[in-house]
């Protein structure tokens, strides 16, 4: 008992020292931000977001997260942006699950406490909130020992995603609420991604929020013809579902699945006949159900076998996460005549080109807590590309119903919708052109503008 006392003085005063040296050899940069995402960076679009508009504002940023996944070029190539990796611990593969989580936790909290002290002192320290645990205590005693303000991005919560693993009444999760509630209010400064969400921190939690809703990234557009032939080619390398169904008879033409290049002019057409490109992304967790969307792919096979005018699919789920493999298995139990699925994943270069390229988006997300807005919707009208989303509270604020995509409640209703929006395919007086032509009149902001009207400021005026 004494030496593990003498073991904590020491490392208390060890981390003493280190932040009055640190104080002393630097101070606090008043254009130096720190990033943190206990998450991988490659698929944390959002904060990658807020660290390229802090970097174009000429802050330095500092971004921890763990490096998984290869980010944007333009995070990569940013003079201003260092990533700094943290280290994932697999769990345990031992022992009661309470202890393995614990373990993790209490790792994960020394680790980025370490790593943050060994940073130079910012003026503030952005989070990605979820994961919260226990990244907001470790985020704010930080800030208090460097005298940074912590700011709090809220995109969900933390807890109400656990419960969906555990269930909403297991002791992890309530701690977690416990936990989340009481540490959310230490933060000087908190953004949300919907006004539902802002409400309900008001009312719930005592905190005040901004909104500061996802926009898309200026590199989320429609694809030119010619991109799009470049792109199917090089996934026909290895998707058998972007592959010609015949090689041209012209051996100085170059085909796709949907496209046709001649070799000696450079040009680039539609293959008459082609399929219809459908794309959903995910991150194969338990809040969004893929059964649905293969109910309904079974039932639009059916149709086009009863003699409907409807075209051939080919569906694109891009993504990793928990529950790829288990809905892998289930896709290659299906025995598609008219419709290919493949589910791969994506370079992020290619992925909105994909999505520019596409006809049709569905989304399968079903937010844990009703508050949050999938951010793959949002790239998705970036590309001018029409949404079919699963109805949950808050989404009206994101999809308006019959003037920028369509919403279900199941299975049955996704199917019918599928059947109007392809039927003649393609149609150019049809929903989906219509649906086109309504998001690219909208005149969408985009993310770095919007980050300047509303981040900005409250990061300038403090």
């Amino acid at each position: 008992m004494a030496a593990s006392c003498v073991v904590l003085l020491a490392l208390a005063l060890s981390l003493l020292l280190l932040v009055a040296w640190k104080r002393w050899r630097w101070g606090r940069a008043a254009r130096h931000v720190i990033v943190v995402v206990l998450g991988d960076v490659g698929r944390s679009p959002r904060m990658q977001y807020h660290a390229l508009s802090l970097a174009k504002r000429g802050f330095s940023v500092t971004f921890l997260g763990f490096c998984t996944s290869k980010p944007h070029d333009e995070l990569l190539q940013s003079d201003r942006i260092r990533i700094v990796s943290l280290t994932e611990l697999q769990r345990l593969a031992v022992g009661p699950h309470i202890l393995q989580y614990g373990v993790k936790v209490v790792f994960q909290a020394v680790h980025l406490l370490w790593k943050l002290m060994c940073r130079k002192p910012a003026a503030y320290i952005f989070l990605q909130n979820p994961p919260g645990l226990p990244a907001i205590a470790v985020c704010w005693f930080v800030g208090c020992l460097c005298g940074s303000k912590l700011v709090i991005d809220w995109h969900n919560y933390t807890y109400s995603i656990m419960g969906l693993v555990h269930g909403p009444g297991h002791p992890l999760v309530l701690l977690a609420k416990w936990y989340e509630k009481l540490c959310g209010r230490l933060s000087h400064l908190n953004l949300c991604v919907t006004n539902a969400m802002r409400e309900d921190l008001a009312e719930n939690w005592g905190i005040k929020a901004v909104t500061v809703y996802d926009k898309p990234a200026s590199f989320f557009k429609e694809t030119p013809l010619d991109l799009q032939h470049q792109l199917f080619m090089k996934l026909s390398r290895t998707y058998s579902a972007f592959r010609a169904c015949s090689e041209p008879s012209d051996p100085g033409m170059e085909r796709s699945a949907f496209t046709e290049r001649d070799a000696q002019s450079g040009t680039v057409t539609c293959l008459p006949g082609r399929p219809a490109l459908l794309v959903s992304s995910t991150s194969w967790t338990e809040d969004e159900d893929f059964s649905v969307l293969l109910a309904a792919l079974e039932k639009f096979e059916q149709l086009i076998d009863d003699g409907e005018s409807l075209p051939p699919l080919v569906c694109v789920i891009t993504g990793k996460g928990p529950l790829k493999e288990y809905y892998s298995r289930l896709i290659c139990q299906k025995h598609f005549q008219h419709i290919q699925v493949c589910t791969p994943w994506l370079e992020a270069e290619d992925y909105p080109l994909l999505l520019g390229s596409a006809d049709l988006g569905v989304c399968l997300h079903r937010s844990s807590s009703g508050l949050d807005l999938p951010m793959k919707v949002v790239d998705m009208f970036g590309c001018c590309l029409p949404v079919c989303a699963v109805n949950f509270q808050c989404l009206h604020e994101l999809v308006k119903h019959e003037e920028n995509g369509l919403v279900f409640e199941d299975s049955e209703e996704l199917a019918a919708q599928l059947q109007m929006l392809f039927s003649k395919f393609p149609d150019p007086a049809g929903k989906l052109n219509q649906f086109c032509k309504n998001l690219r009149e909208s005149e969408q902001l985009r993310w770095d503008e919007s980050w300047k009207r509303t981040v900005l400021p409250l990061i300038t005026d403090t």
